[in-house]
């Protein structure tokens, strides 16, 4: 009797834990599937108006996190390169003390890219925000996308969904923590899940504001 017992537990353990792989692989091996042909390095980025360069958090003295800063750096990078004109940061401002956009534009401009061709999204508050806003706010019919390799094809797959042309560069110019990033991954696979939800079956009601059209010269 126990050993059949042993044998159950062990068999419904196998079971679910096959279950949760399938749920929560699936789609993240479907949005790299996707995101295949269009991620780049650097080098070889396509050429397209904007960057849209998605927050990463900000550090207790309001400066973005090396993740963030690769982010900001590689976008930057794409401007003086000439492979973009315009840089639209996105991200989180809902709280006084807590300003993403705003830490990417002071860092932005230390870098050296004008004032004038940074564009600040206060309210990217997810990817699906960042991307939904970045077309109906800042008419954004075509852009590349900057963030690390984790978080491509989750990006794309969004924003391409919404109606944006979309390639990825990817932004990995400092080595991280392993912890961060264990964290950052595991924190990845739970998004991609709900952003198929969010893409595909059901779309969120997003942040909405007034238009306000990227200009170009």
């Amino acid at each position: 009797m126990l050993k059949k017992l042993i044998k159950f537990v062990f068999k419904t353990m196998f079971y679910l834990a096959g279950l949760t792989i399938l749920i929560f692989g699936f789609p993240v091996l479907l949005t790299r599937i996707l995101a295949w042909t269009r991620i780049f390095s650097l080098d070889e980025s396509p050429i397209a108006p904007v960057a849209i360069v998605f927050g990463a958090g900000l550090n207790y003295d309001g400066t973005p996190t090396a993740v963030l800063r690769d982010r900001v750096a590689t976008a930057a990078d794409l401007y003086f390169d000439g492979k973009v004109q315009k840089l639209l940061m996105t991200g989180d401002n809902r709280f006084i003390d807590y300003n993403e956009p705003g830490g990417m534009h002071e860092y932005a401009v230390e870098l050296g890219v004008q004032e004038e061709d940074i564009v600040l999204d206060f309210g990217g508050r997810r990817t699906y925000d960042s991307c939904y806003r970045a077309k109906a706010i800042f008419g954004v019919d075509k852009a590349v996308l900057v963030t690390q390799k984790y978080h491509l094809p989750r990006a794309l797959f969004l924003c391409q969904q919404l109606g944006i042309e979309s390639s990825g560069v990817v932004a990995e110019k400092l080595p991280y923590p392993r912890r961060s990033m264990l964290v950052w991954r595991i924190r990845e696979v739970a998004a991609t899940l709900v952003s198929l939800r969010d893409g595909w079956l059901q779309p969120p009601p997003p942040v909405l504001g007034v238009p306000e059209p990227i200009k170009f010269e």
